[in-house]
């Protein structure tokens, strides 16, 4: 087999393994080791990343049915997997000869055992085994009888989950929650909301039993690398009451519910939008599940096809397809004061801006274009109802795709500025740390690239002119840092779209963004 696959052993006399590989390409030679190898409840797992658990090897198991027995091969990089029935078994590597089946982000290989159950030293695998039981007991909502020390599993108490989203740099959306939880049964209704800044979900299965397999699966995974990370417990309801099919709620019983009053569900701080149209490219043809790795070593449990994935990886994730505009309207807006610069630079917090053009005819309003939908959401959900220059304003995404420049000439106010070349693009470089650093607005400011001479009491006097009460400062240890703490949110967002980017001299240009700290 060697030249049709790394690794396979199929060649072998001795062995009755088939691997996946040969089989789903089958030459005559191989189609009669085919037959050789008949299916059995037993699979035999190849290639498993080091340090990998028993829960990570039973996950690939778990939606396919009963898993009653587990074998690690810690040194070989090797287990071996039994399922409660044939068919369970054949159901899975049928599966995962489909999609490429992954622990850790990792590609492994399944396969046809030629034992026909396992049969494993007590001793030996005492750990497994313990671990085993208290999956099963949650498969069969009992209470395991093994030692409660090990995973402390009562019945599930309610078939409706609740999960808040940690680190969410990119927005989350309810069809995303939908193909990640549908995995292991099926889902009925999801209400997703925003409480205390974070987004949050209730997500109602058919069957308690599938909700503790989810949160026994998805706990404290990711789902895109390294951020969007699953904290999950059951919600003390036990039915959730669905009025509107819409982009915050859907009860998939009924699809015949109203979608409410869709103007102002756009309105709603909470919403984060649905890319309607981006899910097209990795929910048809089964191609979200190829990249879907429950992983629990910091990877991610990717919603996205593999070209995405990999964007994912180098920091940026492309899920703005044909469906979501990275357009903007901002509106309610001080006509006053505002100006193309001072949103580029508050938008800019939270994305690439490419042009602003405040409207002519309605100066209190002004179409914002970012890189892409995604900029374009978290924009808008941590922006819509932030008060700017004394009123409330409001962000919606817009019908527009892009924000057209005017003709040679004609823009005699200056109300439309391209800023597509601009040096200022916080987010050009794939991976960069101000990946990491997206926060709420908030009053305490984060200033970093502060020239050496400059001292606390400069830059207390520079954020008081710009309007402002300084309340408390505090500088890193190497002084090119500092937090600054204004009165309100409100002052933080006037001084950080004045003071972002000002020239301290000697080249140095201080950078300000919103900090999760407070002095």
């Amino acid at each position: 087999g060697a030249s049709s696959c790394s690794g396979c052993d199929s060649g072998s006399k001795r062995s009755q393994v088939i691997c996946l590989y040969c089989s789903a390409n089958g030459s005559d030679s191989k189609k009669q080791r085919l037959e050789e190898s008949p299916p059995s409840r037993v699979l035999h797992i190849r290639k498993l990343p080091n340090e990998v658990s028993e829960t990570e090897v039973i996950a690939l198991g778990l939606p396919f049915g009963k898993v009653t027995n587990i074998l690690m091969l810690k040194g070989k990089n090797q287990a071996f997997l039994e399922l409660g029935t044939e068919e369970a078994a054949i159901t899975m590597v049928n599966y995962y000869t489909a999609v490429t089946p992954q622990v850790r982000n990792t590609p492994v290989f399944i396969q046809y055992s030629n034992h026909k159950e396992l049969k494993t030293d007590s001793a030996l695998n005492q750990r497994a085994q313990a671990v085993l039981q208290a999956v099963s007991a949650v498969q069969d909502g009992s209470s395991p009888s093994s030692d409660p020390g090990v995973l402390d599993l009562a019945p599930p108490p309610s078939p409706v989950l609740r999960i808040i989203i940690d680190n969410m740099f990119y927005p989350v959306t309810l069809d995303v929650l939908q193909q990640i939880f549908s995995k292991f049964g099926t889902v009925m209704k999801i209400i997703t909301f925003t409480k205390n800044n974070q987004f949050q979900a209730l997500l109602q299965f058919s069957d308690p039993v599938n909700a503790q397999q989810a949160k026994l699966s998805l706990d404290g995974q990711n789902i895109y690398n390294s951020c969007c990370t699953l904290r999950i417990d059951f919600s003390k309801l036990v039915n959730l009451n669905v009025k509107y099919n819409n982009d915050k709620s859907r009860d998939y019983t009924r699809p015949d519910l109203p979608t409410g009053d869709g103007e102002s569900a756009n309105k709603d701080h909470s919403l984060l939008g649905t890319p309607s149209g981006a899910l097209a490219s990795y929910s048809s043809g089964g191609g979200y599940s190829s990249s879907l790795s429950l992983s629990q070593g910091g990877g991610a449990i990717s919603p996205l096809s593999a070209a995405a994935a990999a964007a994912a990886a180098a920091g940026r994730v492309a899920l703005s397809g044909s469906g979501v505009s990275g357009v903007l309207l901002a509106s309610n807006l001080n006509e006053e004061m505002v100006t193309p610069q001072s949103l580029f630079t508050l938008f800019g917090v939270y994305g690439d801006v490419q042009r602003v053009k405040i409207l002519y005819n309605k100066k209190d309003s002004a179409l914002i274009q970012l890189s892409d939908g995604n900029q374009a959401q978290l924009a808008m959900s941590h922006l819509n109802g932030q008060k700017v220059f004394g009123k409330v304003m409001r962000v919606t995404l817009s019908k527009h795709q892009t924000v057209a420049l005017p003709r040679e000439g004609l823009d005699d106010q200056l109300l439309t500025k391209d800023f597509s070349g601009s040096p200022l693009h916080r987010f050009k470089k794939p991976g960069s740390k101000n990946f990491q650093n997206i926060f709420p607005p908030s009053a305490t400011l984060h200033l970093s690239n502060v020239r050496d001479a400059v001292g606390e009491e400069d830059l207390r006097l520079l954020f008081s002119n710009s309007g402002g009460t300084v309340k408390a400062f505090k500088f890193f240890q190497d002084r090119k840092m500092a937090l600054i703490q204004m009165t309100s949110v409100e002052e933080a967002i006037q001084t950080l779209m004045e003071l972002h980017n000002y020239d301290m001299g000697g080249n140095h240009h201080l950078k300000v963004s919103f900090s999760k700290s407070t002095i």
